[in-house]
């Protein structure tokens, strides 16, 4: 039963990710020690703390097995004899096989890209190393890939959204798969190791979500890494290191922005975070929104998407911001009943801090939905004074003196894809868009890209949303030739210049008001007092940060 059922009071906070300040060390120290089996955390933290911190692992929501030993120390084989891999375990492939032919159902334009290219094998020749979230539907885009002809070795980007079971149907087809659910840090760096550093094999392409996969190419293998043909990477944390490289001269291979499209920020960032924002805290809290204060910090997409669902559930929305734009947005697109400016909320590390955490109720929830976990102060909780007790997978009570308690999901990082799932079909854009990006940087002649980061040409983008529109058996209008030359246009496209936004309604009404609007409550008054008083988190009963980027 949930320990915390019957709660009056909840706190749900909810903290952004985007735009980390993550700098490149030059400490030379900082690899020259490899990864130990047996695990001290003698890895730099500053390489990327937020994919690697660690306080407890957990099993695959899928895994019944107690087998406590670490895969590390496992030797499996797959069907055909085959051990390049290191997974929970092997025997659980055939369950994996059924969970990615269930995704496969739902991302027919990735499967029909694959028929279509199948007998070209644009991808022959290419030797992908990938760093992504290890599911069923990261699964299709990687069997995609190999259908098109590349070799791919995979681990994962976080330590608690890997699959188990997809990871076990992979290695069992013959993909180097090292990761599973509940990696220390230096299984984290152990694992991306063993993708790269393989005798008779090198990788040409890299696939990557949140760049510690490039980074770590780039520091301890350099010579492979100017041979890089092209860097897929699809996370604004993974595009700002990419960016820190190029301004400093030191990108020496074209990168593609996959985040920056059309396809991934407009669908992936808001209508998967949309869904699941909902689906992640249902599954470890059970909790009810209806009629809770929920503040949602950052209203990019990411916090568009929340905010929609969360209003949709008849929860009282508060935002807070740092950015005008997104602040006038979301009140006049989302109605948010406040506009928050607390004047902590500045950059994008702690922005909820130890001080903040002690003022929260009994009950409040702190979660967060982007990639890292930096924006949360988490290291202050490991106090000598604060006692942790592990309730459920991926839900720990963090106990005050007082006997306080605040629930921290997925020790502060990425809720949905460490305590729940993700929409299938929206994942199929972003994994569509990376195949085509992956296709365009390795068959591109010499010199069209150079040695710097580059958006996704517009007609790609155009090209992966028509591959999606059978699905609801759309049919486009096509322009007269008449039309096309007033416009401008190519009648084929691209229909929009790369300056253009396209703006998606992230606005969801809320369905138990009479006339299907949204309920708006009263504007309170005196609201600038509020957001500077230091008591801005104790008013406040459900609070909710997301992502502070737009």
């Amino acid at each position: 039963l949930c320990p915390w059922r019957g709660c009056c009071c909840v706190v749900f906070f909810q903290v952004a990710t985007e735009l980390l300040q993550i700098q490149f060390v030059e400490d030379k120290q900082e690899f020259s020690r490899f990864p130990t089996k047996t695990g001290r955390r003698s890895l730099s933290r500053s390489i990327s703390q937020s994919s690697t911190d660690s306080y407890s692992s957990a099993a695959s929501y899928t895994d019944s097995s107690d087998d406590e030993t670490s895969p590390r120390e496992k030797t499996q084989l797959n069907s055909k004899g085959t051990g390049d891999f290191c997974v929970k375990n092997i025997k659980q492939a055939e369950f994996g096989r059924r969970e990615i032919e269930i995704a496969e159902q739902d991302m027919s334009a990735l499967i029909s890209l694959r028929k279509r290219a199948q007998g070209e094998k644009p991808l022959a020749g290419a030797k992908i190393v990938g760093c992504t979230h290890i599911t069923a539907q990261t699964a299709v885009l990687i069997e995609t890939l190999v259908a098109l002809g590349a070799q791919c070795r995979w681990t994962a980007c976080n330590i608690y959204s890997t699959q188990n079971e997809v990871a076990a149907a992979l290695s069992e087809i013959g993909v180097a798969v090292f990761a599973w659910k509940g990696e220390s840090e230096d299984d984290f760096w152990w694992c991306i190791d063993k993708c790269v550093n393989m005798e008779g094999w090198q990788p040409n392409m890299i696939l990557d979500d949140g760049g510690d996969l490039t980074h770590w190419v780039y520091k301890k293998y350099p010579n492979v890494f100017k041979k890089i043909r092209g860097i897929v990477e699809e996370s604004v944390t993974g595009v700002h290191r990419l960016y820190q490289l190029s301004k400093a001269g030191k990108l020496c291979v074209p990168a593609m922005n996959v985040n920056d499209s059309v396809t991934k920020q407009k669908f992936d960032n808001l209508y998967c975070c949309r869904e699941s924002i909902l689906d992640g805290l249902k599954r470890t809290t059970d909790v009810m929104f209806g009629g809770k204060q929920v503040v949602v910090c950052g209203y990019g997409e990411v916090g568009k998407g929340c905010t929609a669902a969360l209003k949709a559930m008849g929860s009282i929305v508060y935002v807070t911001e740092i950015d005008p734009i997104c602040a006038l947005q979301a009140w006049v697109c989302a109605g948010a009943f406040r506009l928050v400016f607390p004047s902590g909320l500045l950059g994008n590390k702690s922005v909820v801090t130890r001080d903040q955490l002690d003022r929260m109720k009994n009950g409040s929830i702190v979660c967060n939905m982007g990639h890292s976990n930096t924006e949360i102060d988490v290291a202050s909780l490991r106090t000598p004074e604060l006692t942790w007790e592990r309730v459920r997978s991926q839900v720990d009570h963090v106990i005050w003196p007082d006997g306080k308690r605040v629930i921290l999901l997925a020790e502060g990082r990425l809720l949905n894809l460490s305590c729940s799932t993700v929409p299938t079909f929206v994942l199929s854009i972003t994994a569509t868009t990376q195949a085509l990006a992956l296709i365009e940087l390795y068959n591109a002649p010499e010199g069209r890209y150079k040695q710097d980061v580059y958006l996704l040409p517009k007609k790609m983008d155009e090209y992966v949303a028509s591959l999606h529109l059978p699905t609801f058996d759309a049919h486009l209008t096509e322009l007269s030739e008449e039309q096309a030359k007033y416009l401008g246009l190519n009648k084929n496209g691209p229909f929009k210049p790369n300056y253009y936004r396209y703006k998606c309604p992230s606005h969801i009404p809320f369905k138990g008001h009479p006339n299907g609007s949204v309920m708006h409550p009263p504007q309170p008054q005196n609201e600038l007092s509020m957001a500077t008083s230091s008591k801005a988190f104790n008013d406040i009963k459900f609070i909710h940060f997301t992502n502070i980027f737009m």
